[in-house]
């Protein structure tokens, strides 16, 4: 196949076409990728916040009976994987587990070393830090928001409530959501991207190798045919659609065959001549 100049100039275009279309079609996948997942997460992060502001009337009038009330119903949605409300010290107050009530949360997991990481921990964090993404215990993924709850100076301020006004940090929402319905997009963008990129490769790499076909190869196969067929025959019956360098190569090659031909008449002529010559008495 590589033995043909049509093997060699076809097959290395259609190889960084290619590649080309493939490593594009890669990386946007990866950036639309990257913005759905943010996306995703400013999403789960704005349910969070709604979680918060919620239930804050009821933390403010230390109503847990209601606040429980608000965590199960928001637990029994479809895709709320889990949501639970633990104190400052970590101890689990609400949950729509029952299991997970009064028990303290490991500071070295996902959702807590980002703010327990250093010797003092971080009164607050950005969006994409407050998120984390796992498989839960089910085989679910999971993305999970940690939304801090501060001090607002209504509560320390409240005749129920017994937080001082320099306490920042009254607990922390986690808040989980499952991930099956963006994992569910991202698998039909790559589908309709591979068959997208598909269908570009083929109409890029078909139009390239018939332009160059056209246009370079099939001129050089007819001034391959004509160097190796009749030399006396006029250049534009053999050529009437090729130009350029071509048909300069073809030109050129016509004259110096003319030339060889009339070189080699003169010789003969010459040679006629000497013979005619020499007969004579």
């Amino acid at each position: 196949m590589f033995s043909s100049i049509n093997g060699r100039a076809i097959i290395p275009v259609a190889c960084a076409v290619t590649g080309f279309v493939i490593a594009c079609s890669v990386l946007l996948y990866t950036f639309i990728k990257q913005d759905l997942i943010e996306g995703e997460i400013e999403h789960a992060a704005d349910l969070a916040d709604t979680v918060i502001r919620s239930t804050s009337y009821a933390m403010l009038k230390d109503d847990r009976e209601t606040l429980s009330n608000i965590i199960l119903s928001i637990g029994e949605q479809h895709q709320v994987e889990h949501v639970r409300i633990f104190n400052k010290k970590g101890l689990i107050m609400f949950s729509h587990d029952s299991q997970e009530l009064n028990q303290l949360i490991d500071k070295s997991e996902a959702g807590c070393s980002e703010c327990h990481s250093g010797s003092k921990p971080k009164s607050s964090l950005g969006t994409m830090a407050q998120a984390r993404q796992f498989t839960n215990e089910t085989g679910k993924d999971v993305l999970a928001i940690t939304a801090p709850i501060y001090n607002a100076p209504e509560c320390s301020n409240s005749a129920c409530h017994f937080h001082e006004a320099d306490q920042s940090l009254l607990g922390t929402l986690d808040l989980g959501v499952s991930q099956a319905h963006l994992y569910k997009t991202l698998g039909q963008l790559q589908n309709r991207m591979i068959v997208f990129s598909g269908m570009i490769l083929i109409l890029t790499v078909g139009v390239v190798c018939a332009l160059l076909y056209r246009q370079v190869l099939l001129p050089i196969r007819q001034l391959v045919d004509f160097t190796e067929g009749q030399m006396g025959d006029n250049l534009g019956d053999d050529f009437p659609e090729v130009s350029g360098e071509i048909a300069q190569l073809a030109n050129s090659f016509q004259k110096m065959s003319n030339r060889v031909r009339e070189l080699e008449q003169q010789s003969k002529h010459n040679e006629n001549e000497a013979s005619s010559s020499d007969s004579l008495p």
